[in-house]
Order: structure tokens, then sequence, then C-alpha cells
């Protein structure tokens, strides 16, 4: 889709309607562990309660409401230590000046870049079979390559300008230079990158989980029951549609969220121009 059909489409979606649609996964993953309920194991693929029960007479309900702290939980951990592992990375180099620095620091990244992170995410999944930090850390991993080009070429007009020179010669601090200034010129660029990022994380962390190399088989997360009551579908569809809803509507909100700010800030841009 070329950037002006992407526009037309953007003007069509109310911007409430893309926040209704991050905003309903994101309540029920962080509000819905806190909603008290008496679900007790019933038959497989019963009818019993609000939403039935799953391939194992659990209430889907239940883990709706409950799964969606390691569905969105383990994208977003993921995607903030990449930013504070590829950040600090992409801050350095460009502010580095000594060039062997800078590419000790940015070409051994390079090697990771052609790897493909669904793959590399599997390997770690596998090697330490259930384990959310581990899974969340191979995501983070991942991303860490990218993120640090993108703070780099962010940085890079900003670090080498005379506004740092001059700080320098104030005897400012690192962190301060850094971190308050040039940091303030690479926030556009990370915020817009940031919405993708999360929906990307979104989509590594789910798949992962529905094939079977992540969460336990009985973890109540949401590409797990997608994975695990996709064979009883036509029993008890709410088990598969529920948490495919959620998975499906936080992403896509997520993207057209993410893509009106790319567009807000190229707008703004060209104005300034």
């Amino acid at each position: 889709m070329t950037s002006r059909a992407r526009s037309g489409v953007l003007a069509r979606v109310p911007l409430a309607v893309s926040a209704a649609l991050v905003l309903v996964p994101l309540l029920v993953a962080v509000l819905g562990p806190l909603v008290p309920l008496d679900a007790r194991p019933g038959l497989p693929y019963n009818a019993q309660g609000a939403l039935g029960t799953d391939g194992l007479g659990r209430d889907v309900l239940q883990l709706l409401l409950t799964g969606g702290r390691t569905a969105l939980g383990m994208a977003f951990g993921a995607v903030l230590v990449a930013y504070l592992a590829g950040g600090l990375i992409g801050l350095t180099a460009a502010s580095t000046r000594h060039r062997w620095l800078d590419e000790a620091l940015i070409r051994p990244l390079d090697v990771l870049l052609p790897l493909p992170s669904l793959l590399v995410i599997s390997v770690v999944a596998v090697g330490w079979r259930a384990s959310a930090f581990a899974i969340t850390l191979a995501v983070a991993m991942v991303n860490v390559p990218t993120v640090a080009r993108l703070v780099r070429a962010a940085a890079l007009d900003a670090a080498s300008g005379p506004v740092v020179e001059a700080l320098r010669m104030q005897r400012e601090s690192w962190f301060g230079i850094h971190l308050g200034y040039v940091g303030r010129a690479v926030l556009g660029p990370v915020a817009a990158d940031i919405g993708t990022r999360i929906t990307l994380a979104v989509f590594l962390v789910a798949s992962v989980n529905f094939l079977g190399l992540g969460l336990s088989p009985t973890a109540p997360d949401w590409a797990v029951s997608v994975s695990r009551n996709r064979e009883g579908l036509l029993l008890q569809p709410w088990a598969v549609i529920a948490p495919a809803l959620m998975l499906v509507s936080f992403t896509l909100g997520f993207n057209l969220l993410a893509d009106r700010l790319v567009h807000h800030s190229r707008r703004l841009v060209e104005v300034a121009r």
C-alpha cells in the first residue's frame, strides 16, 4: 500500500476507533486478573458460563481475563529492554569521537540483522521451555540491532552539532548531554518506531506461543488458548475467537495509531520546512 493510500485509510478511521481497539484488550490484560470469578472446571467444550469452556473444561472468560498479562506484558517488556540496550548503544555510537568505537558497537549488530527473528526466538524458547523471561529477552535481543541503528541515525546530527560541543565545554555530564539534549532530538523517530515495534513484538510472542515453543500448553495465554482449542473450533468457537479477537484488536489498533503518529510527524516536518 502506498503512503498516499495509507493516509486515505487513516483519514477514514476515526481516532476514537483506533484508540478503542487498543484500549479494550489493554484494559482486559491489566484489570482482567483482578476480576473475581468463581469459575469451576466443567466439561470440555461446554456452553456453561458466559463464553463456555475450553478443551480442558476451564472457563473461557476467566482465561480471557488472565491471558493478556503474558500476551501483552512480554511484548511490552521486550520493547522496553530493546530500547534500554539498543538506545544506549545507538547514543554512544552517535556521540563518540572515535570511529573504532562506533564500528565496534554497530558492526556486531549488523551480523544479527539478517537472522530470522522467529527462528532465533524459537531456539531460545526450546532451550528454556515455558520461561516467559527467556522469551521476553529473546524478543528484545532480535530488536536491539534495529533500535540501535535507528537511534544512532536519529542522534548523529544533534550529537555532532555545536550545541553539544558547547555543553561539553561547560563540563556537562555525558548523561546530561545525551539523555537531555540529544535524547529530545530522537524522540520523534523513536515515538513513531515504538508503535510498529510493539506490534511486531506482540506478533513474535504470539507466534512462538501459538507454535507450542513458548509457554506451557496449559498457560492461560491468548495465543496458547487459540493454539490449544483450534481443533474444537466447531464445538466451542469462543474458546478460539475470544482470545484471537483480543490479539487482532490490539495489533490492528496499535498499527493504526502508529501510522497516524508517523503521518502527523511528517506533516509537522513539512510545515516546519
